[in-house]
């Protein structure tokens, strides 16, 4: 599946024009399209071959997600090129076509297992405009409805025959329970910030982060501070309206997460609580805080919709690396602006970063590329984010999981099948790596990683990913219409290169 970045902060929004009611209409009309904004929808896994991050999505595939040519994958560093063998340097994309763990294959309705196109390029920083104009028609909408109420009231002052009641008047203070929405949010906004991120050349968007330590660390995605890498600026802004500049500690591609820290950090920061996200239900409750579309401080609800979500995502660019995560999903209202944020259990801990939303076949907003809400949201496990956070404030890179072994990302291979050939003519199955030790070769087909069914090339990697080096798995396989379990310890690559 694929993924789209987040929102651009958006421009304040011009005055509403003066009653006909007809002028609200012409402005929506005449705003421009969002666009260029960090969070991300995201694609479906591999199907056929061409499928892959700063290009939006296409109707009908999650945001934050891109296309590639490509048919094999490397779970450790090694993508495919054109062909059936990986290229070296990093898996790719699923091709167009990509297929779920439901397995099934296409749909209308832009879900798992549907099919989807090389998205266009899309413009940036113009998605201010159509929330302007949003806001706008909102505003005018509300002053005639404003003016015909103040008319009726003022023609019916006369009357007696009032019913009204007003509800007594109390001088305390409401009191909410600590297992509240409104609890939750009151205690984990404060340690939540709005980031804007800009490269030197200009370009950039808005997503969002929240306090990992006292230290003054932010962890986000890292799509989220992309343009901000090499020389950009970076902001980072608290609901109490306090702006610090920061900088990136560290950040992983293939994770999609990323740390940065504040510049000048106040003494007085809180970290947010990390809970388990292994012990997450499908059913809990969610809630999700962000800046969707530039509105920060959002707050939206939902629940878990699901585990172990198999999400390839990307920003559409051809030099974008794919970002590879065994997600959890949620229906809670996420949008472009969301990346970053935290999701939340019903004790206010955090249990995974926002990181991508499935986009609709109409395109979402404005009818175009750019995805909205269609309760289908994806989250990086917490447990996965914080390893890798931990990697990236002690040394600046993040560390892979790897097994040694390229696999395609071809749909209909019945699970994660071993390629023949590796990138660049080299072996599929790495001389001396963890597969080749467990005795795996080219053309096995990978269906099981201890109890989890692998249907997929980037499930697979997804699957090994949550995992460290030097952890042991189980591997099931099937070879010459045999199936086989082997124990294999995963070996490692560090860096995004």
């Amino acid at each position: 599946m694929s993924t789209e970045n987040e929102g651009n902060a958006v421009p304040p929004a011009p005055s509403a024009p003066p009653v006909p009611v007809e002028t609200p209409a012409a402005s929506a009309q005449g705003a421009s399209h969002p666009g260029g904004a960090p969070t991300a929808p995201i694609p479906a896994v591999p199907g056929t071959p061409g499928a892959p991050q700063h290009e939006s999505a296409p109707a009908g595939m999650p945001a934050y997600a891109s296309n590639g040519a490509g048919q094999g994958a490397d779970p450790y560093g090694q993508a495919p090129t054109q062909g059936s063998a990986p290229e070296a340097g990093w898996p790719p994309p699923p091709p167009a076509t990509p297929s779920y763990a439901d397995g099934g294959g296409s749909g209308d309705g832009g879900g798992w297992g549907s099919s989807y196109q090389q998205p266009a390029p899309k413009p940036r920083n113009k998605r201010g405009g159509l929330i302007a104009a949003v806001l706008v028609a909102a505003l005018v909408a509300g002053g005639v409805g404003g003016g015909i109420g103040y008319s009726l009231a003022k023609n019916d002052d006369s009357s007696t025959d009032s019913t009204t009641v007003s509800a007594p008047s109390s001088s305390g203070e409401v009191k909410r329970a600590s297992g509240t929405v409104a609890n939750v949010a009151a205690n984990a906004l404060p340690s939540t910030v709005t980031i804007e991120a800009q490269s030197t050349n200009g370009e950039g968007g808005t997503g969002t982060g929240f306090v990992f330590d006292k230290q003054g660390h932010i962890l986000t995605n890292n799509h989220v501070v992309a343009d901000a890498v090499d020389g950009g600026k970076l902001t980072a802004t608290f609901p109490s309206g306090k702006k610090y500049d920061a900088e990136v500690v560290g950040h992983a591609q293939g994770y999609d997460v990323a740390v940065i820290k504040l510049k000048n950090a106040p003494s007085d920061l809180k970290p947010l609580v990390l809970g388990d996200s292994d012990k997450v239900a499908v059913g809990d409750s969610t809630i999700a805080i962000g800046a969707p579309f530039g509105l920060s401080n959002t707050v939206t609800t939902g629940i878990i919709s699901a585990k172990n979500r198999p999400v390839a995502s990307s920003d559409g660019s051809a030099s974008s690396k794919s970002s590879y995560m065994s997600a959890l999903q949620t229906d809670a209202s996420i949008n472009p602006g969301n990346s970053g944020g935290p999701l939340l259990d019903a004790s206010g801990a955090v249990i995974g970063i926002n990181s991508a939303i499935q986009s609709s076949s109409s395109g979402g907003l404005g009818g175009s590329g750019q995805s909205g809400s269609i309760g289908l949201g994806f989250a990086i496990p917490i447990n996965q984010a914080k390893h890798v956070a931990q990697q990236l404030i002690q040394t600046g890179k993040p560390v892979y999981a790897k097994i040694g072994a390229s696999v395609s990302l071809e749909e209909g291979t019945g699970g994660a099948k071993i390629t023949e050939q590796g990138a660049s003519g080299a072996s599929a199955v790495e001389s001396g790596g963890p597969a080749a030790k467990a005795g795996l070769k080219p053309g096995d087909v990978i269906t099981k990683l201890d109890d989890m069914v692998i249907d997929s090339g980037p499930t697979l990697i997804g699957a090994i990913w949550t995992h460290k080096p030097g952890d042991t798995v189980k591997l099931t396989y099937t070879r010459d219409g045999k199936t086989h379990t082997v124990d294999v310890t995963l070996g490692s690559r560090e860096g995004d290169s």
